[in-house]
């Protein structure tokens, strides 16, 4: 039986290989032409050490000079003497083009629709057709070149990856935004669209904690694709999402979140607006005025964050305020070009 291994670099690229049922993770990668550094393979020297992001896997060796029980408990391995034992991604603190490993695709996939959720949101649909899925980790993102021009704008993923290869994306539009303009005046079923993926270092990882995400904007296009993942393979753990924007009509996809509560145990959906009018009766202002640092600080959490960067540097100053940027963090900042 063989499993799907992920392997992601400090430059953001991912390369997706098979591996064989307990084969060493190392073995497999050079098979798969990724040369990661190694020298001793005896498990002594430690400079094939990564990380297990998610999946399950068995360690043959380590040396207690290569990796401590501390390393251990955060899931750090050694490429020599890690045998996967399920799908599983790794994480490797190395450039790919230092490992031979470019890692994306160039993908030319065909619009299905384009439906314009709000006056500010879009959601288009791709299908990138092929004999093979595209793959990505939930919450990674495309570069998609706007058609008719030489222009590339980068897009979170709002899905899993499927084997129609039917790919989702949520779009800002932007006055006199390039992207923008092409889905409002010319975007129509048929369009060829070229992609290149998969690119980021933000993406799901082994779910041990409760999970606390907050999203700004259509920065909830990243979650949605985690959320998927998590509905399909089960999860048990408390999910918290909280969805920042600036007004009631640029919450979108509402009842793909309410579904959501109904697949995924413990999942709370919590939208923010900032610059609401009278007649909003929800949550007012900014998501860090609505988190409980009493909660929080109850137990270990995992925390993902993806909007613009304003709202990542808010959360962040919030976390160090309240003594909380001990736990797990990942983020994605987004800026949003209007040319």
């Amino acid at each position: 039986m063989n499993h799907k291994v992920a392997i992601s670099f400090a430059d953001g690229k991912t390369h997706f290989f098979p591996i064989k049922a307990g084969e060493l993770l190392l073995d497999a990668a050079l098979r798969n032409g990724i040369n990661i550094p190694l020298d001793c393979r005896e498990g002594v020297c430690g400079t094939c050490m990564g990380r297990c992001e998610s999946g399950q896997y068995s360690l043959d060796y380590v040396d207690e000079e290569a990796l401590s029980p501390s390393d251990l408990q955060q899931r750090k391995v050694l490429a020599c003497q890690t045998r996967v034992r399920s799908d599983a991604a790794f994480y490797f603190d190395v450039d790919s083009t230092l490992c031979s490993a470019s890692g994306t695709r160039a993908v030319q996939a065909r619009v299905s629709e384009v439906e314009l959720l709000s006056a500010s949101t879009a959601l288009l649909h791709l299908e990138a057709g092929g004999d093979s899925p595209l793959d990505f980790l939930p919450g990674q993102y495309a570069r998609l070149q706007v058609p008719g021009t030489e222009a590339h704008r980068a897009y979170s993923f709002a899905n899993r990856p499927n084997v129609q290869n039917r790919l989702l994306f949520l779009i800002r539009l932007l006055p006199g935004g390039v992207m923008s303009d092409y889905l409002r005046e010319r975007c129509k079923a048929g369009d060829e669209i070229r992609l290149e993926a998969p690119l980021g270092a933000f993406y799901l990882r082994q779910v041990e904690r409760p999970l606390v995400m907050v999203a700004g904007g259509t920065g909830l296009s990243a979650f949605l694709g985690m959320l998927d993942e998590l509905a399909e393979r089960g999860c048990d753990q408390p999910v918290q999402l909280y969805h920042g924007v600036r007004q009631p009509a640029d919450l979108c996809e509402l009842e793909r979140l309410r579904g959501y509560a109904e697949r995924i145990p413990g999942f709370t959906f919590i939208p923010v607006v900032s610059d609401a009018a009278p007649g909003w009766d929800g949550r007012r202002g900014y998501v860090s005025e609505h988190l409980d640092p009493a909660q929080l600080r109850a137990a270990p959490f995992d925390m993902y964050l993806c909007g613009p960067p304003p709202m990542i540097e808010s959360m962040k100053t919030w976390l160090q305020e309240n003594a909380l940027d001990g736990n797990p963090l990942y983020l994605e900042k987004f800026t949003e070009s209007g040319t």
